[in-house]
């Protein structure tokens, strides 16, 4: 009876143990049914992508920090080199006019033309841009000059013409090459010694260089048609041997130009000759005297194109005793050795003074009446020489008006 009561509960357990595997498969399969990624119990899994983590349970990728662009740097511009400033040209003063030039221009030697003054011989050339003039009766009351060249460039020269001893006196006061066609007895006497060949002076006679360094023009008749320039002066300078000055200052006091307002309007200076008569005419606003001369008027440089006015800054009139030297051709001797009146122009007023010349190539100085060495303007001088008991006339400009008040300043708001 146990036996049995055993079979039987054994066959009933069997029976519920199938009936719960069959409860397991069957949930199984719905369970693979539901969820596709988990492979059936003892089956061998097919390898499947793996689902998206939803956002909630995958966690979230770790961000990479961003890197940070680099600037783009700025253009920036080449630098220029800074130039090295070009050095100030030193100047210095002209020997003869007080203008600031370079040093080889003042080192340069003075030259010393003759130049004709008869009424076939005018309008000269070169005059403007001489550094001083100087301009004496010569034969018979017909005057002449002889201009000294030293930083001017003239284009023409001219005409040259004979020399003559008190001429060579004012030339050897820079011992200059002194250039001249033939002269009195006594100049030549001079010239052809030691004296000329550097001593005094430098002897430079057309009648030796012309037709190289000097050369005869066709539009006017000889004896006025002996002309020069400045590249033929220059060489001249290098023909007869002279050198260049060494440390040359001015023997004359210079000073700039007074102002505008302190000069006066007008005023005159003339200087008559038995064979011409020069004015002058002051001019305020170039503080300049205007020249003319008998016939002409106006006196212009026929060596510029177009012409030039001239016209000095300074004008000196000197007194010195002339005589005869009792020749056919009414030849003069001037005492310009010693000393005398003189009359001296700048910056449009004029005052009595006295000029000295201790020897014959000493330089001609100019006092005022005190005795004080006279200041002259920077640029141009002419020297009228004239025979003592010559009657110059001196007009006086009118004086410069007082400076206008400057307007005070309103108290209307």
């Amino acid at each position: 009876m146990r036996v049995r009561v055993s079979r039987i509960a054994i066959g009933v357990l069997t029976v519920a143990v199938l009936a719960a595997g069959l409860a397991l498969g069957i949930a199984a399969g719905n369970l693979a049914q539901s969820n596709p990624g988990t492979a059936a119990a003892g089956a061998t899994p097919t390898p499947t992508p793996p689902a998206d983590a939803s956002p909630s349970d995958a966690p979230l990728p770790t961000a990479t920090p961003a890197t940070s662009a680099e600037p783009t740097p700025e253009p920036t511009a080449t630098p220029v080199p800074t130039p090295t400033p070009s050095p100030t040209p030193v100047l210095v003063a002209d020997p003869l006019t007080g203008v600031p030039v370079k040093p080889a221009i003042a080192a340069r030697h003075v030259v010393a033309v003759m130049i004709d003054d008869q009424f076939a011989a005018r309008p000269q050339s070169g005059l403007s841009q001489a550094s001083i003039v100087w301009q004496a009766p010569a034969e018979g009351g017909i005057p002449r000059y002889v201009a000294l060249f030293s930083e001017g460039n003239p284009p023409s020269v001219g005409p040259v013409r004979s020399s003559r001893l008190y001429f060579i006196a004012w030339a050897s006061e820079w011992n200059a090459v002194y250039v001249h066609a033939g002269g009195s007895p006594q100049a030549l006497a001079l010239l052809h010694s030691t004296k000329g060949k550097g001593s005094v002076v430098w002897d430079a006679d057309a009648f030796r260089y012309e037709g190289s360094l000097l050369y005869r023009i066709t539009s006017r008749a000889a004896p006025h048609n002996l002309y020069t320039d400045a590249k033929n002066l220059h060489k001249l300078v290098t023909r007869v041997g002279a050198e260049p000055m060494a440390s040359p200052a001015p023997v004359w006091r210079f000073a700039p130009d007074a102002p505008l307002d302190q000069r006066p309007v007008g005023g005159k200076l003339v200087v008559p000759y038995p064979y011409n008569r020069i004015v002058y005419a002051y001019d305020q606003a170039s503080n300049t005297y205007r020249r003319s001369v008998s016939v002409e008027g106006k006196q212009y440089d026929a060596g510029e194109n177009p012409e030039v006015r001239i016209a000095p800054k300074n004008v000196v009139i000197m007194y010195v005793p002339f005589l005869p030297i009792g020749d056919k051709k009414h030849r003069l001797d001037g005492e310009v050795v010693g000393k005398g009146t003189a009359w001296i122009s700048t910056n449009g007023r004029t005052i009595k003074g006295t000029w000295q010349k201790k020897s014959f190539s000493a330089p001609t100085k100019f006092f005022d009446a005190s005795g004080n060495p006279v200041t002259l303007t920077i640029g141009q001088t002419f020297v009228q020489v004239v025979p003592r008991g010559t009657a110059i006339t001196i007009t006086k400009g009118t004086p410069p008006s007082p400076a206008s008040p400057a307007p005070s300043a309103s108290t209307t708001p």
